[in-house]
């Protein structure tokens, strides 16, 4: 099997030539490498057994991002997304980290939190005692909900009680079901347990359960990603790898104070995550839930990554040797269950990952959000955020204005001249060269 780093030039090759590489560097059968190219994928058959009203599928590009070292183990990163620019950056950025030896990432054991509200108690502090103190029976009846998982090593593992002693309707119990989904994202293994319970926890409390559901805050299974950068790979053009690292610092701590700035440092962080989460066929709604919640977590919505410099003697006058990010949020996704089986797109993608666990995914997962994260920052620290995006931006727009074949690129070239991308000015370059001889 070929290294994916050595994938130079992959952007150059055609459609068909770039799933063919695909194949000779991976296990991918005939009809896996058919999901990936569209010609085998989620048909309106299968998609009228996985929601209601279905008229049809929708389609999203699916590219792959190279370049990618996690845990020191290469990786070929199957991203869904509309975006221009992203996965171009976030293979650059791959390739940045890489010279500083890959991604470090792990990720906690998959532990959720399902939350049963107990209302109409007359003693909050009696009733949380009494639930506590029958923790072993309720453990007990949630894991003969699905044995299939206990024998796999998960299952129920803890009851926790929080009181609330005011909210809109009065003071309330929340009981957590604290449960190891293992290799599923578990949201429905976990409300299953909780629907078992939640007769039992009114009947030992004496009061009245109403809500029976899982928490996207999946704050008990964490991913996190490191990636160091030495400052000289930082250089290019006219731009000091010092300087442009310093930028990248300087740009994040807007993000680490103001929300405004916040919102959108996540996003870009989103943009890496959403695309593998979405290509692997989990519920990217779940974890842009986690991670923004998570990220309000001390009472103002923050950065999710950190960067720092990593300077002789830790002075912050001295030029550093290497840019230090991290990333830590909620990671609650599976490799079995869901649409991780039922998508061939989503089946083929997880295979050309080549990952084992559910945890091994979210510790990839986690090292894209990094690697886009850094890819943005090094934009608006270095030549702005614009340059590449609207060059990839422009190739849209000429196609929206009805450019095909080789005359796509000779609009793109006139858009970019005229620095203008617009819909209008596209349409009046494409007239202009369908009138020239």
């Amino acid at each position: 099997m070929q290294e994916p780093y050595r994938l130079s030039g992959f952007y150059k090759l055609g459609l068909r030539e770039r799933v063919q590489l695909l194949r000779e560097m991976t296990d991918l059968t005939d009809e896996q490498a058919q999901g990936l190219f569209g010609v085998a994928g989620l048909s309106p058959n299968q998609a009228d057994h996985m929601i209601e009203n279905v008229v049809g599928v929708f389609g999203l590009p699916l590219g792959i991002a190279t370049n990618f070292m996690v845990n020191g183990r290469d990786y070929l990163i199957p991203m869904a997304i509309e975006e221009p620019s992203v996965v171009a950056g976030a293979s650059f950025a791959a390739r940045l980290v890489r010279d500083g030896g890959g991604f470090r990432a792990f990720c906690d054991e998959p532990l959720m939190i399902g939350q049963i509200q107990v209302l109409d108690l007359n003693d909050l502090w009696a009733a949380r005692f009494e639930v506590l103190a029958a923790r072993d029976q309720i453990l007990a009846l949630a894991n003969a909900q699905d044995p299939i998982i206990v024998n796999l090593g998960g299952g129920a593992r803890d009851v926790e009680v929080r009181v609330i002693e005011q909210s809109p309707v009065g003071p309330m119990l929340v009981v957590h079901l604290i449960y190891d989904a293992r290799d599923a994202m578990g949201a429905n293994v976990v409300n299953t347990a909780l629907e078992a319970i939640a007769p039992l926890v009114a009947k030992i409390s004496g009061g009245r359960t109403l809500l029976r559901i899982l928490s996207n805050l999946a704050d008990r299974r964490l991913a996190r990603a490191k990636a160091i950068v030495p400052v000289v790979s930082l250089a290019h053009g006219d731009f000091d790898g010092n300087v442009v690292a310093r930028g990248i610092v300087e740009a994040w701590s807007l993000a680490a104070v103001d929300p405004y700035r916040a919102a959108t440092h996540n996003k870009g962080i989103m943009n890496g995550i959403d695309a593998v989460v979405i290509a692997t066929g989990n519920d990217w709604r779940a974890i842009e839930a986690g991670a923004h919640s998570y990220a309000a977590r001390s009472g103002q919505y923050s950065s999710l990554s950190n960067w720092q410099l990593d300077s002789p003697n830790n002075s912050p006058h001295s030029d550093a040797n290497s840019l230090v990010g991290t990333l830590e949020l909620p990671m609650a996704v599976g490799i079995v269950g869901g649409a991780t089986r039922v998508n061939p797109s989503a089946k083929a993608a997880l295979r050309l990952l080549g990952v084992q666990s559910a945890r091994e995914l979210a510790e990839v997962i986690a090292a894209v959000g990094l690697a886009q994260n850094l890819a943005a920052l090094r934009a608006l620290a270095s030549e702005g955020i614009q340059s590449g995006h609207m060059k990839l931006h422009a190739r849209q727009v000429a196609i929206a204005a009805g450019a095909e074949g080789e005359m796509v690129d000779r609009v793109v070239e006139a858009l970019l001249a005229r620095k203008v991308v617009r819909i209008d000015q596209a349409e009046e370059i494409l007239k202009e060269l369908r009138d020239q001889p």
